[in-house]
């Protein structure tokens, strides 16, 4: 199958996503700069979920260039990453409004966490639909920094309960890591086919 209408699909799916975010984003009542404190933690959650979308855009992005193709498994794959992110928003706005309390800051974790796993999984549907000896696989390799984000995701939950703080701190720690694009699929050369302009 071609991989056209998933690609569309999902970056349709995600700038609804963050729209959705950004309608959240209330006008402050007063006149005064004074009155956009009581807005600060709102914004600060808003501005880590929107950075953490753009990264799963931009490295989801950068994955479909590296593949031809699709099957069902990758299609349910996909729905799977992109159904974690459509939760997104309602725990930035639970997280910011309560100003990261113990559990909206654990749950935006597990949904941080079930979203970097279900990007492991697409990857990994991907790689069996393409081969062991294929472009993607060869950039992805053994996909430790994947691993790693998941890790300190799971790792940040119960951390929620201690210093709620920390585990913003652990979110921020994995974005940083993720924010430069995907160079193992950036700087490797995909080859090209006579059907692509």
């Amino acid at each position: 199958m071609n991989k056209g209408r998933l690609e569309a699909f999902s970056d349709g799916v995600l700038a609804i996503i963050i729209t959705i975010m950004v309608l959240e984003l209330r006008v402050p009542v007063g006149g005064q700069p004074s009155a956009l404190k009581p807005l600060l933690p709102i914004f600060l959650s808003y501005v880590l979920s929107f950075v953490n979308l753009g990264i799963y855009w931009n490295n989801h992005h950068h994955l479909w260039q590296a593949v031809d193709r699709v099957n069902g498994r990758i299609l349910w794959a996909n729905l799977h990453l992109l159904f974690w992110l459509s939760l997104v928003p309602f725990f930035t706005a639970w997280m910011g409004e309560n100003h990261f309390a113990s559990w909206p800051v654990a749950l935006y974790g597990v949904v941080l966490c079930c979203a970097g796993f279900a990007y492991y999984l697409l990857t990994h549907a991907l790689i069996a639909h393409h081969g062991t000896d294929s472009f993607l696989a060869r950039a992805i390799g053994r996909d430790s920094k994947g691993k790693v984000s998941v890790v300190i995701y799971a790792s940040a939950i119960p951390v929620a309960f201690l210093d709620p703080l920390v585990s913003c701190l652990l979110y921020v720690v994995v974005a940083v890591m993720w924010l430069v694009p995907d160079r193992r699929i950036e700087g490797r050369r995909h080859p090209v086919h006579p059907t692509e302009d």
